[in-house]
């Protein structure tokens, strides 16, 4: 596969865009309240269930995500990981900021026709978000980094199929929760089509979305 490199500046607007568009697509998803990414819904479900805080159950899942990565590439990159903590870290911050933006502009009240085209809107944001950042590859969500290590260490490039693989674990955590709490919480039609389109709306980004921005993605070899 050939490497076609960007400049660290082209890289880093990449970054910063996604970090932002993410946080504004999730906020759009909290605030309107007809579902989110099936990752967030399964810290909301275990929150129902075992009692903890969301944020921290957020981190933690972030946290095991980076730790999952550090196996996927079969060595220990400790920039990588410190590099997604930090990730996670400032994207909680700026999710909190643009929820509270829209729950002030009364989001939360809007007719459901609206919510659902702001829900659905949140989750075309946040796949452009992640083409962003997956392209830029400087620092990005573990999560995130997850579905690239799958799409091409393991996939041959199908970022389709790297998001369908790595929605497995949160599925069978909300299914877990139901089964002890007899609730699902924060699924909705949004979360349906996170789930059906994420990988189509991600490949569509890298297509069409500021096409400049390359994947600056190393492979390492000793990856099989």
């Amino acid at each position: 596969m050939k490497i076609i490199k960007n400049s660290f500046k082209v890289r880093f607007i990449g970054l910063v865009l996604g970090l932002v568009l993410n946080a504004l697509g999730n906020g759009l998803c909290i605030s309107s309240n007809m579902g989110s990414g099936i990752w967030t819904a399964s810290a909301v479900n275990m929150h129902n269930w075992l009692g903890l805080d969301t944020g921290i159950l957020l981190m933690l899942i972030g946290l095991a995500n980076a730790i999952t990565n550090q196996i996927l590439i079969h060595q220990i990159d400790i920039k990588r990981f410190i590099g997604q903590i930090i990730f996670v870290i400032f994207y909680g911050y700026f999710v909190d900021i643009f929820t509270d933006i829209f729950n002030f502009l009364g989001m939360p009240h809007y007719n459901v026709i609206f919510r659902i085209f702001f829900a659905i809107l949140g989750i075309v944001c946040f796949c452009v978000a992640i083409s962003l950042y997956q392209r830029a590859n400087i620092l990005m969500h573990p999560n995130d980094d997850t579905t690239n290590i799958l799409r091409f260490h393991y996939l041959k490039g199908n970022s389709t199929l790297a998001q369908l693989i790595d929605f497995i674990p949160p599925i069978i955590i909300v299914i877990i929760a139901f089964v002890n709490t007899h609730e699902i919480y924060s699924i909705n039609i949004a979360t349906l089509v996170s789930i059906l389109f994420n990988g189509v709306f991600i490949a569509t980004a890298d297509k069409y979305i500021w096409p400049r921005l390359k994947h600056n993605f190393k492979l390492n070899n000793s990856v099989k």
